[in-house]
């Protein structure tokens, strides 16, 4: 599995991990991401939006506010959420541990 570190992600603080559990090929042109991805506490995800595809998140672990297209909530273990074409969202790691989240950005 692919492992990237990222800076600053889509305006965000800090730095995140992504750990890819496919890469293209296996996604065979139907999704752009399947991943767990790890926010180190104080760093964040900026908010994005997305255009000809979807994104999900199932949070694993951790803790952290989830803008969801700008209305602000808190997420936890166990929250899933799910951001629509055309729609935008961002997280911010509010706790004391890694928030981890599995990601799947499917194309419409």
């Amino acid at each position: 599995m692919k492992m990237e570190r990222v800076e600053n992600m889509c305006g965000g603080k800090g730095h995140i991990t992504i750990r890819h559990i496919l890469g293209e090929k296996e996604m065979n042109g139907k999704c752009r991401l399947y991943a767990e991805v790890a926010v180190e506490p104080g760093c964040s995800l900026g908010y994005h939006e997305h255009h000809g595809e979807s994104e999900t998140y199932y949070i694993m672990s951790g803790e952290g506010d989830y803008d969801d297209n700008g209305t602000v909530r808190p997420v936890k273990a166990g929250d899933v959420t799910f951001t629509p074409d055309g729609c935008g969202h961002g997280l911010v790691n509010t706790g004391n541990e890694n928030l981890i989240f599995m990601a799947l950005i499917i194309l419409d």
